[in-house]
């Protein structure tokens, strides 16, 4: 274990102590401190209350402290937010007050240690056997795929499932604030960000990596999660011959993926017009998976859509190929539905059928 590894694990036995069986549960997937007396965890994509506490707002900021040292980075009245990944790969985030009002907030996301792919989504029912195949010849043909969806949707497992299924002796870089992605793959290289230090020096952002990337010949570029100015050089490099590049966007639908994507990429310094902007966006995205947890607390697959250029309004032309149907709420609480083709055939579907690929066309039928 790693000297971080070995400060964590103490900084849990003697600060965590009241939320240790919380962790420790593997069917917990997060736990969310209001404050020292109040404790959330969510399991099975539904929140319920604990009877686990603090024994008081020291203990608990005590705990915040300890978690930031171990990591390298600090929280104080300055810096009143923590954000990092600890070295058992949670994802943390930390406010205290006088920006928490009820005092010390923290939440810590845990990832699963499994290697999800589209056959656990099919069993799941989080996506059907036509879906997880349409998909895999997408990944195949080096389509463009932007995962959309709101927080806690399973937008970074979905991607990577995606990466997984990336066709051997290609040379991909992966690049993300923490490191979430589970990447199986020969040839891989893993960026991950910089936060400044206490002088507000040597910050390194996504798209500084991004920008370093295309330096070392990538064949394909994921961005685990788009959310700034980098927005334009991932465009860009999809337009310049890195085909089959892949990243997550936080919207909820497709169509306003595209969107808020568009003014992610407007706030970077470039001179590119308006309309030579969306332009370069509807010639890069091939493909946009709608990712979305549901009242069940089921994380399933809403859509997929195909990005076509723009309707004669001006508007981004989002086909829907396959669509949630309606959900029927059963006896158990769980819903009931699965994904159904719209009957429109994606407009690659000649290369399908060029590279012999058995999938045919009554696949979309609706």
């Amino acid at each position: 274990m790693s000297s971080d590894g070995s400060v964590f694990e103490q900084a849990i036995k003697n600060f965590l102590g009241p939320i240790v069986p919380l962790l420790e549960d593997e069917k917990i997937t997060e736990v969310m401190i209001n404050a020292h007396d109040e404790i959330w965890v969510e399991i099975k994509g539904k929140i319920q209350k604990t009877n686990a506490k603090f024994r008081d707002e020291d203990a608990l900021r005590a705990a915040v402290n300890n978690i930031a040292q171990s990591v390298g980075r600090r929280i104080s009245d300055e810096e009143p937010r923590l954000d990092a990944r600890l070295p058992n790969g949670y994802r943390i985030h930390a406010v205290i007050p006088p920006c928490s009002r009820k005092g010390t907030t923290l939440a810590i996301r845990k990832f699963s240690k499994v290697q999800f792919s589209f056959k656990d989504y099919v069993q799941m029912n989080a996506m059907t056997v036509d879906v997880a195949q349409f998909l895999d010849i997408c990944m195949k043909l080096g389509k463009n795929i932007l995962v959309s969806g709101g927080t806690g949707s399973g937008k970074t497992t979905l991607l990577s499932v995606l990466c997984n299924r990336i066709p051997r002796g290609q040379r991909i870089i992966v690049i993300e604030d923490s490191s979430e992605l589970q990447v199986n793959y020969e040839h891989v290289v893993f960026f991950e960000t910089k936060m400044p230090d206490e002088q507000g020096q040597g910050e390194v952002t996504i798209r500084d990596l991004l920008k370093s990337s295309l330096r070392l010949r990538p064949d394909r570029i994921i961005v685990g999660e788009v959310r700034g100015s980098e927005a334009l050089e991932l465009v860009q490099a999809m337009n310049t011959g890195h085909k089959g590049c892949l990243g997550t966007v936080h919207a909820n639908t497709a169509s306003d993926a595209i969107v808020r994507l568009e003014a992610l990429a407007q706030g970077g310094d470039s001179r590119l017009s308006e309309k030579a902007l969306r332009y370069q966006i509807v010639s890069a995205i091939d493909i946009i998976v709608q990712a979305s947890r549901y009242p069940d607390g089921s994380r399933r697959i809403a859509s997929v859509d195909e990005v076509r250029g723009f309707t004669p309004d001006g508007a981004y032309d989002v086909v829907p190929l396959y669509r949630m149907s309606r959900l029927i709420k059963k006896p158990d609480g769980c819903l009931e539905g699965q994904l159904e083709p719209t009957g429109e055939l994606p407009s690659f579907m000649s290369e399908i059928e060029d590279n012999n690929i058995p999938f045919p066309r009554n696949k979309f039928a609706a």
